[in-house]
């Protein structure tokens, strides 16, 4: 028999993990890659099986467009989800290194306007003497 949800809990339901190990519900990409793959497969299977009508052929094709098409779209996607990482990490890192080194003497923006406002400050002490 199914065992029925407990009383206190609701909402909370068993999460979905394929194969006993891959949660997919909290695993990134995992369950786009999963639709993916399913939706290759039957495009593989189906256009296969309507070229040659050999059913078992067929079926091997629907799992190796499966593997295929999950495979790629896991390492597109997680790819993708580490170059966003990457690059939230040197944000939150910058910011960190602004708020940080705000006006005191080691900000390189001070340096800057300070080095460019001086020398533009000759030009037009410069330019008013002529």
């Amino acid at each position: 028999m199914a065992a029925a949800p407990e009383p206190s809990e609701p909402g909370k339901a068993k999460p979905f993990k394929l194969l006993g190990i891959l949660n997919v519900e909290n695993t990134p990409c995992a369950r786009e890659s999963i639709l993916h793959g399913s939706l290759g497969s039957v495009v593989a299977g189906f256009g296969h099986f309507l070229r040659t009508s050999r059913i078992r052929r067929s079926c091997d094709v629907a799992v190796g467009g499966f593997i295929l098409v999950t495979l790629g779209c896991w390492f597109h996607c997680r790819y993708n989800y580490a170059k966003l990482r990457i690059q939230g990490r040197i944000a939150r890192e910058g910011i960190k290194n602004k708020i940080l080194y705000e006006s005191t003497h080691l900000d390189p923006e001070r340096k800057q306007t300070n080095g460019s406002s001086s020398r533009n400050g000759a030009v037009l002490s410069i330019e008013k003497c002529r």
